[in-house]
């Protein structure tokens, strides 16, 4: 496992800098970010075809494809951020799945070698990467392998936070985790942020507020009660994934956008990243398509009818 711990010293050092400069909470002008989801590794091969051995060589080439065209921006965006499930095994002990698990973290390092240094990861912790059910050594696994499983940073004069919203679904094995994350969102509010914006994996709704949970979704009526709060908080905008579709709506003066997976898509949608661009006043989006994508019939890569869509988030 020597080879776990040298990875996760590189993911978790990674905004350190975003962390500790008082200089990055002035704002000095516009910038952008991307925001990407649900890479998850095996994925294609595990859902789609049900393989008991799955690989991820179309994950890897999916991410691949991102990094490229991310590392070819100019300017550069200031970091990428994955919400969440950045693999596809789940970190429980039982049918071999912590070594398939730790085979494919392997090959996430080794994928985010590739970006170049001047964008930073931020990884957020999604449900496969704590298990559906969270217990106090699934999250001590992931903070093993990638850093904390919520913190702030500020970029730019922007506050970001990243929730671990697993806490928000599922949190009975981890009831003391459920209190400390509890606090740190009352550290949220802060009047001298230009804009705070939070990333989870989990979206709180699809489309509308008002309807009906699912597993995509958080539930009511702790879905009202924390966006209330967040509100209250002074966030205006929320990034998730989860759904491997784009969608989002508003609720209040919430602005959420649901971001399609990079890897296996469950929709119509195309693998692809968020590129968000952050102004004074306001803060847009565009979902880039991959040059590449996974076609089912086929079973196999191929070119992109690339497009973008650009949603603006007021």
């Amino acid at each position: 496992m020597d080879n776990l711990g040298v990875g996760a010293c590189q993911l978790r050092g990674n905004i350190n800098h975003f962390k500790t400069d008082s200089g990055e909470r002035e704002w000095k002008g516009s910038f952008s970010f991307i925001q990407g989801a649900d890479t998850q590794f095996g994925m294609i091969d595990s859902y789609i075809y049900k393989m008991e051995d799955p690989q991820w060589e179309k994950e890897v080439i999916l991410t691949e494809a991102a990094i490229k065209q991310i590392n070819q921006m100019n300017p550069k965006p200031k970091f990428f951020v994955v919400c969440g499930d950045m693999l596809d095994a789940m970190p429980y002990k039982e049918n071999n799945s912590i070594q398939l698990r730790n085979n494919q973290y392997l090959a996430f390092v080794d994928v985010f070698k590739l970006l170049d240094p001047e964008i930073k990861l931020v990884c957020v912790c999604g449900n496969h990467d704590v298990g559906d059910t969270p217990t106090v050594e699934t999250i001590e696994k992931y903070r093993t392998d990638f850093g904390p499983d919520y913190f702030s940073f500020w970029c730019g004069g922007v506050k970001f936070v990243v929730l671990n919203s697993q806490y928000f679904k599922s949190a009975e094995f981890v009831p003391e985790e459920l209190i400390k994350h509890d606090e740190f969102m009352k550290t949220i509010p802060d009047s001298s942020a230009k804009h705070i914006v939070v990333f989870q994996h989990i979206p709180f709704f699809l489309k509308s507020a008002c309807e009906e949970s699912d597993y995509f979704t958080i539930s009511n009526p702790s879905r009202i009660q924390i966006l209330d709060r967040l509100h209250d908080y002074g966030v205006r905008y929320v990034f998730c994934g989860h759904y491997h579709r784009n969608a989002g709506g508003k609720y209040r003066e919430i602005s959420q956008v649901v971001t399609s997976a990079i890897g296996c898509q469950l929709g119509s949608d195309q693998s692809g990243y968020r590129v968000v661009k952050v102004e004074e006043a306001t803060i847009s989006n565009e979902y880039v398509n991959l040059p590449i994508q996974f076609s089912k019939e086929k079973k196999s890569l191929v070119a992109s009818e690339t497009c973008s869509s650009a949603i603006s988030s007021n």
